[in-house]
């Protein structure tokens, strides 16, 4: 094929737990790429799953035989962090991308993102849309708090449009040395190893290369209860990882924090018979909040579920703000513990990553595929 020789090979990684209701639809895209399948290696991590997860793994595995190569391993450790180490020190890609198991991707979702890579990007990627898994007005409510930058979508990866650099992305593609430069995951972060990698990465000089273009859509939570218990999570990894990286996170990560502190200051200020502050909180909120609210009922012509957003969008906020507060209590006595050991695996990554035995690996990669080729 004219040109193949000049394209980079890729480890395309997945890491999942109890994932086995979307893994399928993400093999299904991956089987439609456009992006020649003899220069991919999927690397498939499950997260000592309870459910049919590994199952599905290991039968996309045996099933498949258009890619290089599809490796299944286990991550006993379960955390996303411990999966991506995993999965960094057996790629023996050029390009390393990652996506997360509830995504769906275009047909040329991979190529567009070689693409970038081939113009000297090292770190690129594309819009994250939500999407549903069950088409109702409930859900799409929920959906919609996920796509509003007052709840869900400030990111730059969810609004912008064009080729522009931006703070951070999600489902991006890295160039191998980029990793070889940083380093592999801090395993003490559960759920802001993102924020606290890309942060390294932004420190060693990398930039993120955004192109609206490449699209991604993952799906939505599906129940009320989900996305409140997501959010509170989210929060709460970020009180804690204030004692490993506090430069990581950006003004906006605390506004919910600083919400959940004005309510039960305001509230107690009230009890104390002060009830001015809480009446100014409740009109300048109740204002954003309904604007935010109004605009998502206009979008979606009025379905019932929608006037229902003022008091999801209150508890999202409230459940956010709460763990980050719950987390700056519990990091002084949790975050620091194993410290060493998780910059030692930090660093054990990085030596794999420049190991010569994966280079000699990567070479083999690219030289099988030259001579299929030739």
């Amino acid at each position: 094929m004219k040109g193949m020789s000049k394209q980079m090979t890729l480890s395309f990684v997945v890491v999942a737990r109890n994932a086995e209701k979307t893994l399928d639809n993400l093999f299904e895209d991956l089987e439609r790429q456009t992006y020649p399948h003899e220069r991919i290696e999927i690397i498939l991590v499950d997260s000592a799953s309870s459910d049919q997860t590994r199952e599905i793994m290991d039968r996309f595995a045996r099933e498949h035989r258009s890619f290089h190569e599809i490796k299944v391993l286990e991550n006993q450790k379960r955390t996303l962090p411990c999966g991506w180490n995993i999965a960094l020190t057996h790629a023996t890609g050029e390009v390393i991308l990652r996506v997360d198991a509830h995504t769906r991707i275009p047909e040329d979702f991979i190529e567009k993102n070689m693409a970038l890579q081939g113009e000297g990007e090292k770190i690129c990627g594309g819009k994250v849309v939500s999407i549903l898994q069950e088409d109702s007005d409930w859900q799409q409510m929920l959906m919609s708090t996920d796509n509003t930058a007052f709840c869900g979508g400030a990111a730059d990866f969810r609004r912008k449009e064009g080729r522009q650099e931006v703070s951070t992305l999600a489902f991006a593609a890295y160039h191998r040395e980029v990793f070889a430069a940083v380093g592999g995951y801090d395993e003490r972060l559960a759920r802001t190893e993102d924020n606290e990698m890309h942060y390294r990465m932004k420190q060693a000089g990398y930039r993120f290369m955004m192109d609206s273009e490449i699209v991604s859509y993952r799906y939505a939570r599906s129940t009320l209860g989900r996305m409140l218990r997501q959010k509170y999570l989210n929060g709460y990894w970020i009180g804690l990882t204030m004692g490993v990286c506090p430069k990581c996170f950006s003004v906006y990560h605390f506004v919910p924090f600083v919400f959940f502190l004005s309510v039960v200051c305001t509230i107690v200020l009230a009890l104390c018979g002060f009830s001015l502050p809480l009446v100014l909180l409740a009109v300048l909120y109740g204002a954003a909040d309904l604007f935010f609210s109004i605009k998502s009922i206009v979008e979606f012509k009025g379905k019932w579920s929608f006037y229902l957003l003022p008091v999801v969008f209150f508890l999202i906020h409230l459940c956010y703000g709460a763990g980050t507060f719950v987390g700056l209590l519990r990091m002084p006595f949790k975050i620091w513990k194993k410290g060493k050991d998780a910059k030692q695996r930090i660093e054990s990554v990085r030596c794999a990553l420049q190991d010569d035995a994966l280079v000699i690996a990567n070479e083999n990669f690219s030289g099988g595929i030259l001579a299929k080729d030739n």
